[in-house]
């Protein structure tokens, strides 16, 4: 190319390149604006209540921000979202983005149609999300607001949501040219594009069929024509080798090919090759002049075919499938249901036999006459209608009100539910409040309303409001004869219902203690918690038979659960040496819970030789019969472990009751074994971590202290109840307000005369015998070698003092129960005091110090 007609590279004048740079610049603080304001947008919303109230404090400095920019995202937020058009504020980030582009000559976007975009929704999307969030929050901004509530109340809510639709919906015609025209010619193109996919997948047609046949007839009649290049394709070759170079090689010498090549393949190239006239075989070989490639490899040559089947290059036909289908047609087609038949098994099939002459188990056959106890049994107080009291109500809410306005807390709105006790407030915050700014006015609001106790619940779980609950200052009763009378109680289907008392709504409480499955039960001495133990087991006794459920109780103060003394032949369960079935010892507490666990372990191997998981497939599998008696397998009853005072036994035992406590509460609830724990101060060292873990459902009365409260409950509250059965019942999930339904100690005596007049079990359900490896003494073969080291300092004591007392010995040497009952049992052995006398002191053998000595001194020698 000439020098002069070579054009010269297009260079930017000196002033083209000064303006460049502010372009950069102007664009670049366009786009990055507009990530500042998406960014100050979105922390915004995610905080909006704080930073709405922190927008107007820009120099003050105490005030920390919890926007990503500071004060001034916060301030732009406010401006952009709740005093102008909502979350339509992105598009005006958005806006930014477009101009930066396109100072910067990047066309990203088109900008007079992104713009046009931008308007339309920057008007509709503000006014729809006021319509949608009716006005609260900060979605649809003071214009979304505004415009919507004028709408509204010119048109209605069902005008407002119209002329919205036919909006968008006229935009979207515009926009996608959404005519009924257009959408009709798309359809058809659709349709088009399918028939031609649907055809190119169909077999050959008749005309191609008759194409083929008209090619055959022409091969025919040429005999071995030479094949042209119009005929023939490179994809109709049937191999890479060509068939003249075939022919070629039919006509040289064999060549000696060894049987095996270790070699993968070799290439000859060979240089001329010669194709025969496919008329005549015997004519002069063209020569061609054509490189070829032939693999030789270990696999075995497919055999050579005649020539006129190596030249057939004829389209093959697929073969008419009409005769097939009418052969298929003729077939005979039958289908049949396979009937599933039921394989039993020779248990299965003997445990059907029994069944069909014996009938089902009846686990209530022993005692077939007994007839639950009637509701009349319990004291009827009349009417439990709670009475609404308007005046009250308005006093307190105007107070509410008026309290939270003089600390500038705002409320949009107020509702009141009366309970049985409590009322319970529920308020609406106004947008920008802060909730703990309502939570501690808790005693400021109890100094107001004169109250005993009040409990803010913040937020309340579920709900977008704030509850106050509020002592009523007339209380209506909740006696256990309206709640055991209940059509909820009557009809449940629970396996071990128990009915607390009514809700904060005056709803009936039921729950499952084979669901709990056990209960810690907390309260300060007269606030309802020995009521609640009565309602609990009141409410068993109405709904389980003597046979399908046994109480284990232990009382230490000895007065509280007495009166179940009389149904000890039909409900409860003792050990069987016990004289009493209700233990009031505390020294015999901890064989009955090692008792309970062996009978724990017991009942694990029947579920296991039974392949159950839990008592009530076990109970079913019995009473189908599957379960052979003779095996060990037997009816097992629920068993309810019920200690009224626990504080007192870890007092005097300590880990020898914790540790098969906390065994039972982790492993019993499978095999129906199932525990309610009561004590007066839920304090640390009472309930443990360990007790505590296994123990999900609480029931708290009123405690003293929040420190207790946070004890048994995990938050406090339980420290703000009024007493008198006032409860909270925590569920593992959440924390539920109660009255306890009041059943009085006439009640109670009433109920077990009428069960204990009733034809029982000849005695009480007998636990398995438990024998301490401690208690495992030398009773009646005392060993000198094996005697404890402080046995004789003890025998001087029982001697001096001439009361043989266990107890004393703990006192005076300062022993746990276990080591001074086997020093008892030794000097038992020895001959120094006499048996065991029940709750009398033994007997003491010795009279005297000096007869000691010399006994000691034979006993040593």
């Amino acid at each position: 190319m000439d020098k002069k007609t070579q054009k010269k590279p297009t260079e930017l004048p000196e002033k083209g390149r000064i303006l460049s740079k502010p372009r950069i610049f102007f664009g670049l603080t366009f786009i990055l604006f507009s990530a500042v304001l998406a960014l100050s947008f979105i922390s915004y919303l995610m905080n909006w209540k704080a930073d709405q109230s922190q927008a107007g404090t820009m120099l003050d400095k105490s005030i920390k921000s919890s926007n990503i920019f500071g004060k001034a995202g916060d301030w732009l937020g406010n401006i952009f979202i709740f005093e102008s058009i909502g979350i339509a504020s992105f598009i005006i980030a958005f806006l930014f983005l477009v101009v930066g582009t396109l100072i910067l000559k990047k066309k990203t976007f088109k900008p007079w149609k992104t713009i046009g975009h931008s308007l339309f929704f920057i008007c509709w999307l503000p006014i729809f999300m006021g319509a949608l969030t009716k006005g609260q929050g900060v979605l649809g901004g003071v214009y979304g607001f505004q415009i919507m509530d004028y709408l509204n109340s010119i048109i209605g809510t069902v005008g407002l949501w119209t002329v919205l639709a036919a909006s968008i919906l006229l935009y979207f015609i515009l926009e996608f040219n959404l005519r009924p025209s257009s959408i009709k010619a798309k359809l058809d193109k659709i349709n088009e594009n399918t028939i031609g996919k649907v055809k190119s997948m169909m077999p050959d047609s008749d005309e191609d069929f008759e194409a083929d046949e008209e090619l055959k007839e022409e091969t025919d009649e040429t005999g071995a024509g030479e094949i042209t290049a119009s005929n023939v394709t490179v994809s109709d070759m049937p191999n890479p080798v060509s068939n003249n170079s075939i022919n070629k090689a039919k006509e040289q010498e064999p060549v000696n090919v060894p049987k095996s090549f270790s070699e993968a393949s070799v290439s000859t190239n060979i240089e001329t090759i010669t194709t025969p006239n496919h008329t005549s075989f015997n004519d002069e070989p063209k020569e061609v002049s054509q490189p070829v490639s032939l693999n030789l490899s270990t696999k075995p040559a497919v055999p050579v075919s005649t020539p006129e089947e190596a030249f057939d290059i004829r389209p093959s036909t697929p073969a008419p499938v009409a005769p097939a289908t009418q052969a298929q047609e003729n077939i005979k087609f039958n289908v049949e249901v396979a009937q599933v038949v039921d394989i039993l098994d020779d248990s299965d099939r003997k445990s059907q036999e029994l069944v069909e002459k014996h009938g089902l188990y009846d686990h209530k056959l022993d005692l077939a006459n007994f007839h639950m106890p009637p509701v009349d049994l319990l004291k009827d107080y009349g009417s439990e209608e709670i009475s609404i009291n308007q005046e009250e109500l308005e006093e307190n809410k105007n107070k509410i009100v008026g309290l939270l306005k003089n600390f500038n807390v705002g409320i949009s709105e107020i509702k009141a539910t009366i309970g049985p006790t409590v009322t319970l407030y529920e308020i609406v915050p106004e947008a920008g409040i802060r909730v703990a700014a309502i939570k501690k006015l808790q005693d400021d609001i109890a100094l107001n309303l004169s109250a005993l106790g009040i409990r803010i619940i913040a937020p309340m779980p579920g709900k977008g409001t704030i509850g106050i609950e509020v002592p009523r200052k007339n209380p209506t009763m909740v006696s256990m004869r309206s709640v055991i009378a209940s059509q909820k109680f009557q009809n449940t289907d629970m396996d071990l219902p128990v009915v607390f008392g009514k809700t904060i709504s005056n709803e009936i409480f039921m729950a499952d203690l084979s669901k709990m499955p056990h209960l810690l039960m907390a309260g300060a001495t007269g606030q309802g918690k020995s009521v609640g133990i009565n309602a609990i087991l009141t409410s068993l006794l109405y709904k389980k038979h003597p046979s399908e459920l046994k109480f284990v109780m232990v009382d230490p103060k000895k007065v509280e659960l007495s009166l179940y003394s009389k149904i000890e032949r039909h409900y409860l369960a003792k050990l069987p040496d016990a004289e009493e079935a209700i233990i009031t010892d505390t020294n015999k507490v901890i064989n009955t819970l090692n008792s309970l666990c062996i009978e724990m372990d017991t009942r694990y191997d029947l579920l296991k030789n039974a392949f159950c998981k839990n008592l009530k497939e076990y109970n079913k599998k019995f009473t189908e019969r599957k379960l052979n008696p003779e095996n060990g397998h037997r009816f097992l009853p629920y068993i309810v472990l019920v200690v009224d005072e626990f504080a007192d036994l870890i007092m005097t035992a300590g880990k020898e009751v914790e540790l098969p406590i906390a065994r039972l509460a982790q492993l019993a609830r499978a095999v129906g074994i199932h525990l309610i724990v009561a004590t007066q101060r839920p304090s640390v060292n009472v309930i443990t971590g360990m007790i505590k873990a296994n123990f999900p459902a609480r029931a708290a009365f009123r405690v003293i202290s929040s420190v207790d409260s946070r004890t048994i409950l995990d938050s406090p509250g339980a420290d703000q109840l009024i007493g008198k059965g006032d409860m909270l019942y925590f569920n593992g999930n959440e924390i539920l307000r109660l009255q306890c339904a009041f059943v009085d100690t006439p009640e109670v005596e009433r109920l077990a005369e009428f069960i204990g007049e009733q034809k029982g079990y000849a005695s009480a359900f007998l636990l398995p015998e438990y024998v301490s490896e401690d208690s495992s003494s030398t009773v009646g073969a005392f060993d000198p070698n094996e005697k404890d080291a402080l046995f004789e300092d003890a025998a001087r004591i029982i001697v001096s003092t001439q009361q043989g007392s266990t107890s004393m010995l703990q006192r005076q040497l300062k022993l746990g129960y276990n080591r001074a009952g086997r020093i008892m049992d030794q000097l038992e052995a020895s001959g120094i005091v006499g048996g065991f006398n029940g709750a009398k002191a033994r007997e003491v053998i010795i009279s005297d110090l000096h007869s000691l000595e010399q006994f000691l001194e034979d006993l040593r020698s």
